[in-house]
């Protein structure tokens, strides 16, 4: 599942079993609540619709009552005003954290990598949106990919046109305590010809930027593609690291489901004191009532470390 696929899903389509409320996991009585877990992992809309209902509210109140203490939403911006500020005052009311939302993530186009002036002022006004959005939301954290590179021109040089485009952007979100968190993807499975596609990479960039406003989207499936190295590579960055996501490889599924060994991970996320949320931004291996419990289970094991 690409980013695209996941952006879609948050509109909720498929087979429901209830409308509005919580239904809790079988073995667990009726609306008894779970215990909480060790980090602040983030599910996202559909993901637990079969047992929720398509309501976005249940769908926030089954994950609370399961032990979920936050949440996130990709396609926040784009949903109407009257919902997020809906969504906002449930998760306040939940004592439920939000995660990211997307501000720009343009995979068509050279934007952050071109010196065009046009490029720069559309930037700066999805910026200035974005803080608005995370305004009505309680959001700290907006994801920003920074566009394709440009194949006529040398690489060093586009460089600098990210950073100096980015700087814009910290001009207007520091001010309004947001903070951007660069997202490299890889190029190999799902998104080939991005600027950013390595956390070396977005290190460098942030570390040139110095800004609180701007820092790394640590997502883990991603950099087991591009990559790998995954705990040596949170720990060279860690200083320019404030958000991180989960999916396993291959498949972009829950953790169990692949290659990774995300017990291990989270311990090692736990021990260095990470207090941020970790975006459950993957799929459900197995449809259903039954993959939804499946994914609980695979988070209460993996947590257990």
């Amino acid at each position: 599942m690409n980013r695209r696929e996941l952006l879609k899903t948050t509109l909720g389509a498929g087979a429901v079993l209830g409308l509005g409320g919580t239904r809790a996991v079988a073995g667990t009585a009726a609306g008894a609540p779970q215990a909480g877990f060790r980090l602040k992992y983030a599910p996202h809309f559909g993901m637990f619709k079969n047992h929720a209902g398509e309501d976005f509210i249940g769908q926030l109140q089954f994950a609370a009552d399961q032990g979920f203490s936050a949440w996130e939403d990709n396609g926040m911006a784009g949903r109407p005003v009257e919902l997020q500020e809906r969504i906002a005052k449930e998760m306040a009311r939940l004592g439920m954290t939000m995660g990211v939302f997307v501000a720009m993530a343009d995979f068509q186009n050279v934007t952050f990598a071109s010196a065009k002036l046009e490029a720069s002022a559309d930037i700066v006004a999805k910026a200035k949106a974005a803080v608005e959005v995370a305004k009505r939301v309680n959001a700290k954290w907006t994801t920003v990919v920074p566009g394709r590179y440009d194949l006529g021109l040398e690489w060093d040089y586009q460089t600098a046109n990210v950073i100096d485009n980015l700087k814009r952007c910290v001009e207007v979100m520091q001010p309004a305590s947001l903070v951007m968190v660069l997202e490299p993807l890889n190029p190999w499975k799902d998104h080939p010809g991005l600027f950013l596609t390595k956390i070396p990479q977005a290190f460098q960039i942030c570390r040139s930027i110095g800004s609180p406003s701007c820092k790394i989207l640590f997502d883990m499936y991603h950099q087991q593609i591009s990559e790998g190295n995954i705990i040596p590579n949170i720990d060279r960055s860690w200083s320019e690291v404030a958000y991180m996501q989960i999916g396993d490889n291959p498949g972009r599924k829950e953790p169990g489901t692949g290659e990774m060994n995300y017990r291990n991970i989270f311990r090692h996320i736990h021990g260095k004191g990470f207090t941020g949320v970790l975006g459950m931004e993957h799929g459900n291996a197995k449809p259903g009532v039954e993959g939804e419990k499946a994914l609980l289970e695979a988070y209460r094991y993996c947590d257990a470390f």
